[in-house]
């Protein structure tokens, strides 16, 4: 839906072709969530499809294709429509987007065999290398001094970003004292150590030791 209800805001500020939504899109998000442009044209047909979009058509330079020859499209009323509703309206939480941590450590702590803690270990310094990567990118660059709305609207975006890491890294912080307390109330699995019947070799003498 984000997508979809960012185009038609973007299209609301004139006709674009889908190089160009693509390239607006990418420009106030800083490329955070780069779009593939088969995916960009694939929504303008669906959107076209609702009745959401139009070809630019007419002899008029503003309506005409541009010069490369790419379709243009504009939002109709009905997108209009949708663009107001999608600013209005909070966005839900009662559906939450899957994330890919935490389905994986729901999996990994009913599993034997999977070494839960450093599962979390991995993950903390990945998401704290993450974390002041965003945070450098907050002191230099377009977002440090943003005096353009596409720059103000980057800084947002990795505010958000920042947010998101630190918030991660608290989580991991509790994941790790809950499955501290488990493993002492026995309620958790231990990483099961392999045997030597169970380690491949290819030395003989190794594998009759």
């Amino acid at each position: 839906m984000s997508i979809r209800a960012a185009m038609l805001a973007l299209l609301e500020q004139g006709p674009m072709h889908g190089y160009q939504l693509r390239a607006e899109f990418e420009q106030r998000t800083g490329a955070t969530w780069p779009l593939n442009v088969g995916q960009v044209y694939t929504t303008l047909s669906r959107l076209e499809r609702d009745g959401l979009v139009e070809h630019v058509s007419g002899a008029g330079a503003e309506d005409a294709p541009d010069q490369n020859g790419q379709v243009m499209y504009r939002v109709t009323d009905s997108g209009r429509v949708e663009v107001s509703e999608w600013f209005t309206t909070p966005v839900p939480r009662t559906q939450p987007p899957r994330d890919e941590l935490a389905i994986k450590l729901a999996i990994a702590v009913t599993l034997p065999g999977v070494d839960v803690a450093a599962l979390v270990q991995q993950q903390r310094t990945a998401t704290m290398s993450a974390l002041q990567d965003y945070t450098r990118l907050k002191r230099t660059g377009r977002a440090s001094r943003p005096d353009q709305p596409e720059d103000l609207a980057w800084s947002l975006v990795l505010d958000s970003l920042v947010f998101d890491a630190e918030a991660e890294i608290r989580w991991l912080d509790h994941c790790e004292a809950r499955l501290r307390r488990a493993a002492l109330e026995g309620q958790l699995h231990t990483p099961a150590r392999p045997t030597r019947s169970s380690v491949a070799t290819d030395d003989p003498e190794e594998a009759r030791r």
